[in-house]
């Protein structure tokens, strides 16, 4: 099988596979790995500050030699959310924690600091990153202007034809064209009367019919038959995620994995609950009970920090009813190996295919 295309040209890679960059899942280790192995490793770094978002490049490339891409969350922070809607969050967020012996204390909404794509894009020229991703939504023109005088080549996030011809019109390099199947946040950013729900069967090709980039397959892909399927649907490469998680290098707590092991395809939905964004994990209790309870969900990232001290509390204990597990629907069976064994699995399979 032939690998090189524009996509590894691009990034210079070997394969044209891309370690999903999986926020509070991904560390130096698994981006490194994937890496040195000829693939494309993405760090995660969205809202976080600048000072931790070099500290974790200089980490990850302290395992590596060769380049690797930097996540963003690109979006406008909103005003502040409501006070009342922030404060009976808080409310049922502590009566779970004391039922459940959770440690956990809030704070007020206005005592949370949230850090946007623009305070972070100066570390990522002053560490020299050449490669960026994001999600979320679109770069304002100054931001695209310096990311182009760095040199730097960008990828964004659709969710549909739509949001891959705005991408498009604004000169990205690449776009991953996430279907409805993958784990984590929506990438969605047009904000369209319903969230977009486009399988990566349908979206993929219609994606790469629509613009003259370069396409990135995301959900669903796991192995060389779904590697293959989407490059024989005009995807250049694929994204892997969720087939990482229970990898060694993986920051999931143990709960998580063994979740994911044993996960159907039936068992993830999608859910506001933990972020305010629509986001697809396995179902559990608290995905369950926030159901129930009929509260206002403070907006992106407010209901994602009101909600952090209580899932880190939940981690801790190693109980997944309460914390987020993010997983696509291909996720069950995910593997308890290194990713390099992951990662040239699924090359392997797609090479026998050929």
């Amino acid at each position: 099988m032939e690998w090189t295309n524009d996509l590894t040209r691009l990034f210079q890679i070997e394969y044209p596979l891309i370690q999903a960059p999986m926020l509070g899942v991904t560390s130096p280790q698994m981006v490194a790995a994937a890496a040195n192995n000829g693939c494309l490793g993405a760090l995660p770094v969205g809202g976080l500050s600048p000072e931790r978002t070099a500290a974790l490049i200089r980490s990850t490339r302290a395992l590596t030699g060769r380049s690797f891409a930097v996540n963003l969350f690109v979006y406008e922070i909103p005003p502040a959310t409501d006070e009342g809607v922030a404060s009976r969050m808080q409310q049922w967020l502590r009566g779970i924690a004391e039922e459940s012996g959770l440690v956990y204390e809030d704070k007020a909404i206005t005592a949370f600091t949230h850090y946007s794509y623009k305070d972070q894009l100066q570390v990522l020229a002053d560490e020299g990153i050449t490669q960026v991703s994001f999600t979320f939504g679109m770069m304002d023109d100054e931001a695209l202007a310096f990311c182009r005088q760095k040199g730097m080549v960008l990828t964004g996030t659709a969710t549909s034809v739509a949001e891959a011809l705005a991408l498009g019109e604004k000169g990205i390099d690449a776009i991953i064209a996430q279907g409805i199947e993958a784990g984590g946040h929506r990438g969605s950013f047009l904000q369209p009367e319903r969230l977009p729900e486009v399988g990566s069967f349908s979206l993929i090709p219609q994606v790469a019919d629509s613009v003259q980039c370069p396409v990135i397959a995301a959900g669903g892909i796991n192995d060389g038959r779904t590697t293959r399927a989407a490059m024989m649907l005009g995807a250049a490469g694929v994204q892997v995620g969720s087939a990482l998680i229970a990898s060694d290098e993986s920051l999931a707590a143990p709960s998580y994995r063994r979740a994911l092991q044993a996960a159907k395809d039936t068992d993830s939905r999608l859910t506001r609950a933990f972020s305010g964004r629509w986001a697809r994990g396995l179902f559990n209790t608290l995905m369950e009970q926030f159901d129930d309870a009929g509260l206002g969900i403070p907006e992106y990232p407010y209901q994602n920090s009101l909600t952090t001290a209580f899932r880190a509390a939940a981690q801790r204990q190693d109980d997944p009813r309460w914390f987020n597990l993010w997983a696509g629907q291909s996720a069950g069976g995910a593997e308890a190996l290194p990713v390099q064994h992951i990662l040239q699995r699924i090359i392997r399979e797609a090479e026998a295919l050929s």
